[in-house]
């Protein structure tokens, strides 16, 4: 159970407090969280003499939330790697100033988050339908009502569902999944362009327009190269721990399904020649990459296989409700 969540600039001023519980935690833990070696401050875990501190720092800013009881540490820190998700997603970036420029809005999504210490409803789209996202339309109006809350005075379509994280029965003219790979490598090839050191942070983003409650399965080609795999909770950990196939009921809208790293890799899919010259003590470097090969990409009404040159994984996407169109897939690599 979380008694309060800190929003820290990277100068250590306090830009947002919220006190969770009827039991106040003070100012004082964040000076003393400051004050530490930074190494100790990098730490997603940290013991102080009077609370335990869960920190997570995104784009100059920390979160650091506090407890004084025992709690799972991974639920402590994934909870408040959504927080940071969900109000980078609503502010469009998160630094100092556009929190402070929002902080009703950055305080009402923490009211909807967590209840008393306990996460409650973390998935964007939900929250979307709760607080409306700032706009200029919503500022103007604030200020000539004077009623500055974005909360809706209706309740979410999900607190009818028999699934938290989808709205109830949404109906749509056709049936379509956006699917996007996104990856970002970091690798270190020597003058020969032989793969000395390689490591790849990738995520699977989702854009599900799907009538009723489809329930849907992808699967990798080559699963054994993920690492350090973290899900959505749509998805269901059974049919991974046992196949490594994702077998999930997507929420309506846009959604992040799966993050995972790849680390042990013997080539990239895509070249790097160095090529360095010398003209009169002048020295030029060129570097020419490009992919390797371009196999192409197969696309079926139901069954759809990526096969995208810079992207390291392909896929497969099955639907058990009828003719689901995928309509894009990008990489980024």
């Amino acid at each position: 159970m979380l008694q309060c969540i800190f929003l820290l600039s990277d100068s250590g001023e306090v830009i947002l407090e919220k006190q969770l519980t009827g039991h106040r935690v003070d100012r004082s833990i964040c000076n003393w969280f400051w004050d530490q070696p930074h190494s100790f401050k990098q730490q997603p875990v940290i013991a102080s003499p009077t609370h335990y501190l869960f920190q997570v720092f995104r784009d100059g800013i920390t979160f650091l939330a506090c407890t004084q009881v025992e709690m799972p540490p991974l639920m402590a820190i994934e909870f408040l790697c959504r927080v940071a998700d969900v109000i980078n997603d609503y502010l469009g970036g998160l630094n100092e100033d556009s929190i402070k420029d929002n902080f009703v809005i950055v305080y009402e999504l923490l009211d909807e988050m967590i209840d008393n210490g306990f996460p409650l409803t973390t998935e964007p789209n939900i929250l979307q339908e709760m607080i409306a996202p700032p706009n200029i339309v919503s500022k103007v109006l604030s200020v000539v009502t004077g009623n500055s809350s974005n909360v809706s005075d209706t309740l979410p379509g999900s607190t009818a569902s028999c699934v938290p994280w989808r709205t109830a029965d949404p109906k749509y003219a056709n049936n379509e999944v956006y699917v996007d790979l996104v990856e970002q490598m970091d690798a270190t090839i020597n003058r020969d362009g032989t793969l000395v050191k390689c490591e790849i942070n990738g995520e699977v983003q989702v854009n599900s327009h799907i009538t009723g409650l489809p329930d849907l399965t992808l699967s990798f080609t080559n699963p054994s190269i993920l690492d350090d795999v973290r899900f959505h909770p749509c998805v269901r950990f059974r049919p991974w721990e046992s196949n490594q196939i994702l077998s999930f009921v997507p929420p309506d809208g846009q959604f992040k399904l799966m993050n995972y790293r790849v680390r042990k890799l013997k080539s990239t899919p895509i070249y790097v020649k160095p090529q360095l010259t010398s003209d009169g003590g002048t020295c030029r470097l060129n570097v020419m990459v490009g992919m390797r090969n371009d196999p192409g990409k197969t696309v079926d009404s139901v069954n759809v296989q990526f096969q995208l040159p810079p992207c390291i994984l392909s896929a497969d996407l099955t639907s058990t409700h009828g003719t689901v169109n995928i309509l894009s897939n990008k990489v980024l690599a």
